[in-house]
């Protein structure tokens, strides 16, 4: 049993019900506690989250989804073949790397995140009373998903899954919205769904190969995950998520600061 095993399963629920609104593996979440809250190594921290990630766990979330009508089941499967691909390259880089070049990478990506998730222009739109794109069907929604561009996400997906502990989700929806012009809704259903097998199982024996997983604290978390899940698509699915996006859009900023100043 870990310590603070309590501690351990509010950081797998909170990383689940981000993982059932936004379509991200949780990773985003898991990787910064461990290594801000238990004192992880950020490579020790990683691996753990990618052990969690091989799991099912968004299972529930995904069928919400299903039932919804908000998945592409076809772009799914390719953009899992994608990340299957990617996330063992994305390990090696990352176990090669010095662990103060990975904090500054990591910083870097989040503020990347952080960026999209607060969604500065269209807060802007807002306030000058001046529509925003923020549930409006797209094209892609009724489109066949063309194996190229899934795979290509994918890929570039499965590499910094790899190289931050994430699922992938953080390329896969905003890539989905931006570039194949998906809903937001339909984007998180499908990334969910692709994120469901073990796609980053190639990483995961990489970290365990290093010593660089603890299985202990992923079993923890992974419990806490499975539930949080869950409950983040029924929220997704009933309520505008634009608050807790900015929120969290915050919360990653913030926590990127930590990482690019060593603090």
């Amino acid at each position: 049993m870990p310590e603070y095993p309590l501690a351990l399963l509010l950081v797998g629920v909170a990383a689940g019900v981000l993982s059932g609104m936004f379509g991200i593996g949780g990773g985003v979440v898991i990787v910064p506690a461990l290594t801000i809250l238990f004192g992880f190594e950020l490579q020790n921290a990683v691996g753990t989250s990618l052990v969690v990630l091989i799991w099912p766990l968004s299972i529930f979330a995904v069928a919400a989804y299903y039932r919804a009508g908000l998945l592409d089941v076809m772009a799914s499967v390719m953009l899992a073949l994608g990340l299957v691909l990617g996330s063992f390259f994305g390990a090696e880089i990352a176990l090669n790397l010095p662990e103060a070049t990975m904090q500054r990478i990591y910083g870097v990506f989040l503020i990347y995140v952080g960026w999209r998730f607060l969604e500065p222009r269209k807060l802007l739109a807002a306030r000058r009373d001046t529509p925003a794109r923020l549930e409006t069907p797209h094209p892609g929604d009724s489109a066949e998903a063309h194996w190229l561009p899934m795979l290509s996400i994918g890929t570039l997906a499965g590499v910094a899954a790899g190289l931050f502990g994430i699922g992938g989700g953080l390329v896969i929806v905003p890539a989905l919205v931006e570039l194949l012009r998906y809903s937001q809704k339909r984007a998180v259903g499908t990334s969910l769904a692709a994120l469901m097998p073990p796609v980053s199982i190639g990483a995961v024996i990489s970290y365990y190969n290093a010593g660089m997983v603890s299985l202990a604290a992923s079993a923890v978390i992974a419990i806490g995950l499975i539930g949080g899940a869950f409950f983040g698509a029924r929220i997704a699915l009933g309520l505008p998520s634009s608050t807790v996006r900015r929120l969290y859009g915050a919360f990653l900023l913030a926590v990127s600061l930590r990482f690019l100043l060593q603090l």
